[in-house]
């Protein structure tokens, strides 16, 4: 007799965005003359750039002809991208990576989920709060939690991000094994600096523990003091796995390309150097075909000097829409956080008040959408997350929206 995952009965009932999106869908049914404005989702909305247009097309063409056909691809990925995603690293980042440790996938998000099966059934977890919602589920349906208490999964140990730290957690007091951060955070768009991955790397190597460090939304940190890698600082392969992605850096939300960087130095309780490394190619090579051929053309065009010259045009853009959004919300009192190296701004309600209840009040006055804080954990309660990513005439009009109708 077949039995499902009963893990996935201990999910919330329903998905974050998801839900933001059925209630949007609700408010526009009844209020069908309604025009909405979305600063929720941090889905990219400028076309592709040139140079990667160019590159998609130059591996459709080559599917197109016998001499340059190509079926099934390394599952760690093209040779040539994974050469340039090194290159940039050394280039960008004065990071030396090995070619060897690049492990091209369809997304940061898929590798989230995933990297934590080449670890144990009983590793504890802990993670930034609020975090990106993935962090806990993913960990949920593979078993390493127990119910949900309110808000929070027993067996997780939780790090709070507050205006107390400045929305980067504190170590861990108890013991951790997988430690999920990111940088800069979604939702509250604080940027970590060398000195506080520093603190976590000696932890992490004092207790064999490993980080698992989403680097996602590296390309928006513009203070040249602050590190886009965790690889910048010292001692950090020998135990973290970074998680990229070309999502928010060239628009591939729709395209679907990442990496991580699962480096040979790296060790656990009872892994030696090399060990995790191929663990991670041994479940890339069982359980996933490779990243698409025209995608990683793609990507290959993204990394030319060109494309990064193209890409980082965009990136101005939504870092303005960012600067847009931050002064309005400022003129209408509320304390705002974020959008300065990362194009999230994390906003405290008014008056105390819960986020869906904020949400279902923004979305009613001023038809703007945003995303509840609460959504990404227990102390996000009580604030909202804007997303920079939009047309310019959209975000212009939901400002004016918020400053002429919420009350």
């Amino acid at each position: 007799m077949a039995k499902i995952n009963a893990h996935y009965n201990k999910l919330g009932a329903g998905y974050l965005f998801p839900e933001v999106a059925r209630r949007t869908r609700l408010f526009s049914a009844a209020n069908p003359d309604a025009t909405i404005y979305k600063l929720g989702i941090g889905n990219t909305t400028m076309p592709l750039t040139p140079a990667v247009i160019h590159g998609l097309k130059k591996g459709v063409e080559n599917l197109a002809d016998l001499k340059t056909y190509t079926g099934y691809g390394d599952e760690q990925g093209n040779s040539r991208l994974r050469k340039a995603i090194v290159d940039m690293y050394s280039k960008e980042h004065g990071v030396s990576i090995e070619e060897d440790e690049v492990f091209v996938s369809d997304g940061a998000k898929p590798d989230s989920a995933n990297i934590s099966s080449i670890f144990s059934a009983d590793a504890i977890i802990a993670l930034q709060d609020p975090a990106y919602p993935v962090y806990v589920d993913s960990n949920v349906i593979a078993g390493r939690t127990g119910s949900a208490n309110g808000v929070t999964y027993d067996g997780i140990v939780y790090m709070p991000c507050t205006e107390r730290n400045g929305f980067f957690p504190d170590i861990p007091t108890r013991k951790a094994d997988l430690i999920y951060l990111c940088s800069p955070n979604n939702p509250t768009g604080a940027v970590a600096t060398k000195e506080q991955l520093k603190a976590f790397i000696e932890f992490a190597i004092k207790n064999r523990a490993v980080i698992i460090f989403d680097a996602a939304y590296w390309s928006y940190i513009k203070d040249p003091k602050l590190p886009r890698s965790i690889y910048e600082v010292e001692g950090a392969k020998e135990c973290a796995i970074e998680i990229n992605s070309f999502s928010k850096s060239s628009g591939f939300t729709g395209v679907r390309l990442g990496w991580s960087i699962v480096p040979k130095a790296l060790v656990a309780e009872d892994a030696a150097p090399g060990k995790i490394t191929s663990l991670w190619n041994r479940r890339q090579t069982t359980m996933f075909n490779g990243a698409s051929n025209i995608a990683q053309e793609g990507g290959i065009a993204a990394l030319s000097d060109t494309g990064l010259a193209e890409n980082q045009k965009i990136i101005d853009y939504y870092m303005e829409n960012a600067r847009i959004i931050h002064k309005c919300l400022v003129e209408k009192g509320f304390e705002v956080f974020g959008g300065v190296n990362a194009p999230y701004l994390w906003v405290k309600t008014k008056d105390s008040m819960k986020s869906w209840d904020f949400f279902d009040k923004m979305l009613k006055e001023a038809h703007v959408v945003i995303t509840p804080g609460s959504g990404f954990g227990p102390s996000g309660e009580g604030y909202f997350r804007v997303s920079a990513f939009g047309i310019r005439e959209n975000v212009l009009n939901a400002v004016q929206s918020i400053r002429d109708n919420l009350k």
